[in-house]
């Protein structure tokens, strides 16, 4: 089995969404806390940002947030943080994030989060990410991403192949089962990234 210490978690902070949305991103960093996985999250503190910052604090758990400096310094980072990391910009940002992980769980979010998962995939495909990668489709939210990956490999647009690159989880409880039992992705299928 896999030793999983570290977990990125994308999410949003947008803080008028469904109760649904919210007490899924607490139970995710309560399980975090419990199982001794580190969480690599964005930094923020509001909307599911906070509230998976605040179960994971909550639980003792051990949380980095990491934030571009023009963020920071609109004071849009978690006041509770006491492990910050701040970069010059969004895209060192994922890199660091990315770099501080053993395995990526997307959350439901808007388009900084889809950014964020698509990236870690196309970098999965390019064999520079090579980590379980799980989508927490919480009721049913990332229904049609996940039939748009499979329209892109309908389309031919990507291998069948690819379709292992990542996998999907209903709860936050599942989402930490399938890190486990993501499949091994082998760097050396980067040349499948050509089609």
């Amino acid at each position: 089995m896999r030793t999983i210490g570290s977990v990125c978690v994308y999410c949003a902070s947008s803080s008028r969404v469904a109760p649904v949305y919210f007490e899924a991103a607490q139970a995710l960093g309560q399980l975090l806390a419990r199982e001794g996985i580190r969480c690599v999250y964005g930094a923020g503190g509001q909307g599911l940002m906070g509230t998976l910052a605040d179960a994971v604090m909550a639980e003792g758990g051990e949380i980095v947030g990491v934030i571009p400096r023009f963020m920071y310094d609109n004071g849009w980072n978690h006041p509770a943080l006491k492990n910050i990391e701040i970069t010059p910009d969004m895209h060192s940002r994922k890199q660091r994030m990315a770099a501080l992980s053993d395995a990526v769980i997307a959350l439901p979010g808007g388009c900084g989060t889809f950014e964020e998962l698509l990236e870690i995939i196309t970098w999965k495909q390019l064999g520079l990410y090579l980590h379980p990668i799980v989508v927490l489709n919480v009721d049913g939210y990332y229904d049609p991403l996940l039939q748009m990956l499979d329209r892109a490999t309908d389309q031919h647009f990507m291998r069948p192949e690819h379709q292992a690159m990542w996998c999907s989880a209903a709860t936050p409880q599942e989402a930490i089962e399938a890190l486990y039992r993501a499949p091994e992705w082998d760097g050396r299928l980067s040349k499948l990234a050509v089609i």
